[in-house]
């Protein structure tokens, strides 16, 4: 049939030689057929607690990937072959810019501290207990053609959380607190782990020292810095060029694109730089959402909001069916000559060093944090435990390092590396699936049942007059209120220390109200222009 051979023959497209050739158009009419049904599968699910597009995405990919694989007669389950560049550089970056333009900014830099110790503390201890377990265990059940390297290298790969995944399962309007938390501690988490990952491939085993801790700490900061300031810098720029020219005047489709084009260029430039591109097109986008989205006009900022979000939504469809379809790539699963029971085993012990990893750090850091911010709120248990449980899922950016370290191997250890490769696969998909489908309704009865009415954080109303009092340049606080008595002033340090995020938060405003908007632009800023963008009220800060 020549149906059959077509599909046997469907290449990646990478390898095709010609864009218009037949099966090249094939393999994109079915990919995209599947968008679609992803789509409309997840519209009709919405309201079912148990399903989502990423859980819908990787059904639908496991079962296109098991129809190509019986029309092929078993030689082949490919429609387009998982390709690292085609992840990292074009549908990882518009969903991570797209987290950090809608996120609310003042519930993540309100948390920002215990996002950075989750995120980095927490993806240090979860490397070190995961790459440790895997020594002890994984060459009790015979893997034993893996050196240290490919180890190190193992514990970094699982400690890659999936905050693709968390942007789905969690609300930012039902758990704020959690999203924030747990989607930042994402974006860190992945960031560091590939930074570990990549020092990894950097060391010498036989010759390790006392300082290599060091080093590695020092690159960390190093990249987590600069990556960070790259990404504000040029949203920054951004917001002065259209500001300045003001493209609006003259074509709406000019600034949209500019602010597209600086976004990704953000990603691009950090990669160029061997930076971190998931943190400098995060902070981009924060950056942009603040002073950028206000200097276009009307009609452009109801475009690229729902732009952003469309594109980011197709991406994050597009990975899951990828790795769902990616899963049944026959040749891994032959190459790894694994029986059954071992191949459980294995994938048994990777999740359970997962599940212990990750519960290692959660709940210890938690508990400090709590110590530390009795003035501010505290993390409740059932709140931990709800960290914990998202942070369970392992995605994309697992799978594509894995492949980076196990494609690769010699004749001695592709048995080994590719049962490396068909574990994870086991890992994401079970942990996606299960984990996944299942933390919709945890949060449903271990939190909203139990959630107290949304009322403003106590904290702020409570310092919020002693704020004023403190920091309003010309205040008089014995005119305030009816009492002749004037109202005492506390001292700038103990309210720096009893409330460190609202003292903070206030002085920031001041700082951007009077410096950063007049030059940059803004709500509130922007030189008046006929058919210019008006002052319409938007999301708080």
């Amino acid at each position: 049939m020549a149906s059959n051979e077509t599909l046997q023959q469907v290449p990646s497209l990478q390898d095709s030689s010609s864009f218009l050739s037949t099966s090249t158009i094939i393999a994109l009419s079915v990919f995209f057929a599947l968008l679609c049904a992803c789509i409309i599968i997840g519209h009709l699910l919405e309201e079912n607690r148990w399903a989502n597009e990423s859980i819908t995405a990787l059904i639908l990919g496991l079962c296109a990937g098991a129809v190509v694989l019986l029309v092929s007669k078993g030689q082949s389950s490919r429609i387009l072959v998982f390709n690292e560049d085609l992840f990292f550089l074009y549908l990882l970056p518009p969903i991570i810019f797209n987290a950090g333009f809608q996120v609310k900014k003042k519930q993540f830099f309100k948390n920002f501290s215990t996002i950075l110790l989750f995120g980095v503390c927490g993806t240090v201890i979860s490397f070190c207990l995961i790459s440790i377990g895997a020594v002890l265990m994984l060459k009790k059940l015979g893997l034993t053609a893996l050196n240290p390297k490919d180890f190190l290298a193992f514990g970094a790969i699982l400690s890659a959380t999936d905050s693709v995944c968390t942007l789905q399962i969690l609300s930012q309007d039902e758990t704020p607190f959690l999203y924030s938390v747990v989607f930042g501690e994402g974006v860190v988490n992945d960031a560091t782990s590939i930074v570990i990952f990549n020092a990894v491939q950097s060391i010498d085993i036989n010759n390790i020292d006392g300082t290599i801790v060091l080093k590695l700490l020092g690159t960390f900061l190093y990249l987590f810095f600069t990556s960070t300031v790259l990404g504000i810098v040029l949203g920054l720029l951004s917001a002065y060029i259209i500001k300045t020219l003001y493209f609006g005047r003259h074509s709406t489709d000019r600034e949209v694109a500019l602010m597209m084009l600086m976004a990704y260029l953000s990603y691009m430039l950090a990669e160029l730089f061997n930076l971190s591109g998931i943190l400098t097109i995060f902070f981009c986008g924060i950056v942009m959402s603040h002073y950028t989205w206000h200097n276009v006009t009307e009609s452009s900022r109801t475009t690229t909001k729902h732009a952003f979000a469309t594109i980011s939504f197709i991406a994050e469809t597009f990975i899951f069916l990828y790795v769902g379809m990616d899963a049944l790539d026959i040749d891994k699963w032959k190459a790894s000559n694994s029986s059954l029971g071992r191949s459980l085993a294995v994938s048994s012990t990777l999740l359970a060093l997962v599940l212990i990893g990750r519960a290692a750090f959660v709940f210890p850091i938690a508990n400090i944090t709590n110590c530390v911010k009795k003035r501010e709120g505290t993390i409740q248990f059932r709140e931990q435990f709800i960290m914990w449980w998202a942070g369970l899922m392992r995605g994309a950016v697992t799978i594509a390092l894995s492949y980076n370290q196990f494609s690769s191997s010699d004749d001695t250890s592709s048995k080994d590396s590719a049962q490396m490769i068909t574990s994870t696969i086991i890992v994401v998909l079970f942990s996606t699936v299960v984990f996944g489908s299942i933390t919709k309704p945890l949060i449903e009865a271990v939190l909203l049942r139990h959630a107290k009415p949304l009322n403003l954080d106590e904290t702020d109303i409570a310092s919020l007059e002693d704020l004023r009092l403190l920091l309003l340049e010309n205040g008089d606080p014995s005119n305030q209120g009816s009492s002749s008595q004037p109202v005492p002033k506390t001292s700038s340090l103990r309210m720096l220390i009893s409330n460190p995020t609202t003292t903070v938060h206030y002085l920031w405003r001041k700082f951007d109200d009077k410096y950063m908007r007049p030059v940059f632009g803004g709500r509130g800023f922007v030189p008046f222009v006929p058919g210019s963008p008006n002052s319409a009220a938007d999301e708080a800060s």
